[in-house]
């Protein structure tokens, strides 16, 4: 485990005076790292398309993926896209948190067009971490902010994860702890006024259809995808995984989850979803460094936030060409 005598140069603890050059550095055109509540984001300024652009070639992410920028507040989000009713009443419910709308670009909408990938719209979320909050008040402008890796592999939830994925290609990673939630924001767009599920994520789909009604299910397809996290593989470790796993097979470490499947490594031992989403991309990760030689994990109620681990697992393990394991 990396210590604070150890720590990569680039990694600094988020007091005040880290935020500031962080910020002074976005509003500079490079790279910063910084935790919101859901994994650590590879900030750049988003309406800075060049800056924009490095986002792409540090991650290696296709240039059709878009990007989600991050707001200091909502009124942010009406200067630079069109709002209908749907979206403001989830805004209202959620922002700041763990959602993103995909709402209607405005003519004169200040996010460069790169990091919408040619699309007519742009990805918005207000984040609820105090250090990215502190961040984006600073900077004083939308910050485009895929996670901080690289393209298609585990998310980081720590500041020493997102050392290990970036290097030295990012200027500055700050260290703001864990990120509690520890998956992507769910991310919803509209068809009319109806909302579409484009990604389920940390806010459970049950919650949004409590204020916005039914989630249609999205049209777009893996090769021309209309949200981030929609590319068929994705979240991936490097070695074969197989889900829906009761026991562990020869050359395997099993990812457990609640007391009937503990496994050997557990994401809840007490089978709580919450738990278990926090703790995924962490606990996939350490599976990954470790001797075995692929990885299972136990069967995800497909519910609440089950139905978001579920979406990354699915995606982890099509990256390895695996099949699903039956549940025994």
């Amino acid at each position: 485990m990396t210590t604070p005598c150890d720590s990569p140069a680039n990694i600094r603890a988020a007091d005040e005076t880290a935020v500031r050059e962080a910020a002074r550095l976005l509003r500079a055109g490079a790279l910063v790292a910084f935790p919101t509540e859901t994994v650590y984001g590879l900030g750049a300024d988003a309406t800075n398309a060049e800056a924009v652009a490095a986002i792409f070639a540090a991650k290696g992410r296709p240039s059709f993926n878009p990007l989600i920028s991050h707001l200091a507040d909502a009124a942010q989000a009406e200067r630079l896209a069109r709002l209908a009713t749907p979206a403001r009443r989830l805004a209202a419910a959620f922002w700041p948190g763990a959602l993103t709308l995909v709402l209607p670009r405005r003519p004169d909408c200040a996010i460069a067009e790169i990091a919408s990938a040619g699309l007519d719209t742009v990805a918005l979320r207000v984040p609820a971490h105090p250090v990215a909050q502190a961040l984006l008040a600073a900077t004083d402008r939308p910050v485009a902010a895929p996670s901080a890796n690289r393209s298609g592999r585990i998310s980081p939830t720590t500041a020493e994860a997102v050392a290990d994925e970036l290097g030295d290609d990012v200027a500055l990673i700050l260290d703001g702890g864990a990120c509690p939630v520890g998956l992507e924001s769910t991310v919803i767009g509209f068809a009319g006024d109806r909302p579409v599920l484009l990604r389920p994520g940390g806010i459970a789909t049950e919650e949004i259809e409590a204020v916005a009604g039914p989630l249609l299910a999205p049209k777009a397809t893996a090769d021309r995808p209309s949200s981030p996290g929609q590319l068929e593989s994705h979240y991936a470790p490097g070695k074969p995984l197989r889900r829906n796993a009761r026991r562990a097979r020869r050359g395997e470490v099993l990812l457990g989850f609640g007391p009937e499947v503990p496994g050997d490594i557990p994401l809840s031992p007490s089978g709580d979803l919450t738990e278990a989403a926090a703790n995924l991309f962490r606990l996939l990760r350490l599976a990954d460094r470790g001797v075995a030689e692929a990885i299972a994990v136990a069967p995800i109620p497909n519910h609440g936030l089950g139905l978001a681990i579920n979406d990354r697992l699915k995606r982890a393990a099509a990256a390895n060409r695996t099949t699903t394991g039956s549940a025994r």
